[in-house]
C-alpha cells in the first residue's frame, strides 16, 4: 500500500485593503452584485464576476425557483453567460462573494461540487487556469491559483474516451 497526499497552497488576505487594486475592484463588484441574486428561499445571495483575458467582464448571480433547490449557482450562471457571449473566451480571474441574509457574511466560501466540476471543465476547454478570489462581504479573502485545485481526483472528458 502507498499513501499519497493532495494539498495546495492559497493566499489569505485579512481584508480587501490588502489586495492589488484590480483584485480589490473585482471583489467590490462581486460584493455589490450579490444584490442582483434571486434567492427568496435560502436568503443566501451569491455574486460572481469574471475578468476575461480579452478585457471584458461578465457577472452572474444565483437564481432560485419554487422547485427549490433546483436553482442555479452564480458560478454556473457566470460560466454560461461567458460561453454564450464570448465563446471559448479565456477567463483570467473570477471573484465570488455572498450575502447571507440569515447570518454573517464575514469569511470566504468555496464553490459547491457542481460548480467545481463546471469550473474544471471550463479550464480544460480553454486550456487555461482560472484564478479564484473568494470572499464574504467583509473579512478574510482567499486567492486560489487555479479552480481545478478545488477538485482533486476529478472526473473529466478524458475519462470518457
Amino acid at each position: 500500500m502507498n499513501e499519497e497526499k493532495y494539498n495546495f497552497s492559497f493566499e489569505v488576505y485579512n481584508s480587501i485593503d490588502e489586495l492589488q487594486p484590480a483584485d480589490a475592484a473585482l471583489v467590490s463588484e462581486a460584493r455589490k452584485i450579490t444584490g442582483n441574486a434571486y434567492a427568496p428561499y435560502s436568503n443566501f445571495n451569491v455574486g460572481a464576476i469574471a475578468q476575461l483575458k480579452n478585457g471584458k467582464t461578465v457577472t452572474g448571480t444565483n437564481q432560485e425557483n419554487a422547485s427549490y433547490p433546483v436553482g442555479i449557482c452564480a458560478e454556473r450562471v457566470l460560466l454560461s453567460a461567458t460561453g454564450s457571449l464570448f465563446p471559448n473566451a479565456v477567463i483570467d480571474t473570477i471573484a465570488i462573494s455572498y450575502d447571507n441574509k440569515n447570518g454573517k457574511s464575514n469569511h470566504p466560501i468555496s464553490p459547491c461540487g457542481i460548480c467545481r466540476q463546471s469550473l474544471l471543465e471550463y479550464e480544460e476547454r480553454v486550456k487555461q487556469p482560472i484564478r479564484l478570489i473568494l470572499s464574504g462581504l467583509e473579512g478574510k479573502i482567499y486567492i486560489i491559483k487555479k479552480a481545478s485545485q478545488l477538485l482533486p481526483l476529478s472526473f473529466g472528458g478524458d475519462d470518457l474516451k
